[in-house]
């Protein structure tokens, strides 16, 4: 009370600085940083992937955004530590290689809880960043496209959420109160967490937004006669070379893992059919994180509508094997019909193309080779020299047209809009005049869908 004896109202507490949702989120990598690469190798997990090739997987991860790697081992597991994953003495031998290589980040190649990661932080005076942080880093950085951003944003978001605790100093403190009569008010971390499902909650209906008009897009592209061919692979495959090599076009094709992260649709000739729509998809990798699993699906919406998957693999990587078996599960996972499509519905053709074949040693080339020889749908490549680009041409072609078949037509000579339509969606092959000029015969090799098309066209129409 005060000298007149009324109460006094107690001073509100200062409230701590709101999260600012336009920051970098997870403001753990600082592209330049020493790093030391840690790969979990934990006894009786079911791995895809050898040790050292997910431990050389990881490096590659951190040199996509600009990381110094320092220093990188495989670290033996025996039993989850729930406070730190790794046992004392593990953790302090961390310790040791932070001081003895002037480590300023730790990377570790597996999931951490957010007690694991904060407890690993307060042990080794460092920051510590896991695999899924590291992969919505390189993504935050790579997405272009409008709805890649959303996307990414989300799985920050989504990440972040639950890592709050572990972020922020000031959350024991409190909003609210005024005297003895008004609570304890809403906490900081309450506060932020409101903000973020509110961002979340709009980033949804954003991201809802964009795929009704990408719907929009491609129901006027199955309209559309042309065929679609979508390129899939593990990621730094050479898919994006591929790509270029076939369209001609300048996308970003690095050594890099995820160096394109965007889908992007270019417009190709084949030997036998004058216009194909190819289409260039992000890299797949193992042990995705399950905040980007839907940005991986709104990305390869492409591929489930695509009459063609073009398969690439690195033949050169010694863990090709395994990295085919990923991108067959994560196809599987996005309800992508290869194999022998017990489901009832009719698979998607793939097609195997093996790159980087002028990295192979003629032995191993040629047991290769022979391998690829008794299997149609194999098309050895170097995407890089252009080598059995031809080859792959030729056997994608062959795949769109097996069910096509000549049909001979008869219309009249002054019907343009029909006879261009005809040499446009299909192959043309003899024309000749009739009656005098008045009517065009023509032998034309059309698929059953192109056929049907064409006769749902009336003169008026069919441009």
């Amino acid at each position: 009370p005060n000298g007149k004896g009324t109460p006094t109202t107690a001073a509100p507490m200062k409230r701590a600085e709101p999260l600012n949702l336009d920051d970098d989120l997870l403001g753990e990598v600082t592209s330049g940083a020493r790093a030391l690469v840690v790969c979990p190798d934990i006894r009786g997990a079911d791995y895809e992937l050898g040790a050292q090739e997910r431990l050389e997987e990881a490096c590659g991860l951190a040199l996509a955004i600009g990381i110094e790697i320092a220093h990188s081992y495989v670290l033996p597991v025996r039993d989850v530590r729930p406070n730190t994953l790794f046992g004392a003495g593990q953790v302090e031998r961390i310790g040791t290689e932070c001081e003895q290589h002037e480590i300023e980040l730790v990377i570790i190649d597996g999931a951490l809880s957010a007690i694991q990661q904060r407890n690993l932080e307060d042990a080794l005076k460092r920051k510590v960043i896991d695999r899924t942080g590291l992969i919505l880093e390189i993504f935050g950085e790579r997405a272009a496209t409008a709805e890649g951003r959303l996307q990414v944003e989300l799985a920050h978001l989504d990440y972040q959420s639950s890592r709050l605790v572990r972020s922020w100093t000031h959350l024991e403190r409190q909003r609210g109160g005024f005297g003895f009569l008004g609570g304890p008010g809403e906490t900081q971390i309450e506060a932020d967490r409101r903000m973020i499902r509110q961002r979340m909650a709009r980033l949804r209906r954003d991201i809802e937004q964009v795929r009704k008009t990408r719907s929009l897009h491609r129901d006027r592209r199955e309209r559309a006669p042309w065929p679609l061919v979508a390129i899939v692979g593990y990621t730094n495959a050479g898919k994006s070379t591929l790509f270029n090599r076939l369209t001609g076009s300048d996308v970003m094709a690095e050594d890099l893992l995820f160096a394109t992260l965007d889908p992007t649709m270019r417009a190709i000739e084949l030997p036998g059919m004058e216009k194909v729509i190819l289409s260039d998809t992000v890299g797949f990798i193992s042990d995705l994180p399950t905040q980007l699993v839907a940005a991986f699906r709104a990305t390869l919406e492409e591929v489930v509508a695509a009459d063609v998957i073009v398969h690439v693999r690195d033949m050169a990587n010694p863990a090709n094997a395994a990295q085919k078996q990923q991108v067959l599960d994560v196809l599987a996972d996005l309800g992508v019909g290869v194999g022998e499509g017990d489901d009832g519905h009719e698979p998607t053709p793939v097609v195997e193309a093996w790159n980087k074949w002028d990295l192979l040693d003629p032995e191993t080339r040629e047991e290769l080779g022979q391998a690829a020889a008794n299997d149609p749908n194999v098309v050895p490549i170097s995407a890089a020299r252009g080598e059995g680009i031809d080859d792959l041409r030729t056997r994608i072609d062959a795949i769109l047209t097996a069910d096509a078949r000549c049909y001979e037509l008869a219309l009249p000579a002054t019907d343009g809009k029909r006879l261009a339509w005809l040499h446009q969606h299909g192959h043309v092959l003899s024309q000749a005049e009739e009656e005098g000029g008045l009517v065009a015969r023509l032998s034309v090799r059309l698929t059953p869908r192109e056929y049907g098309r064409f006769r749902s066209l009336s003169a008026t129409d069919a441009a």
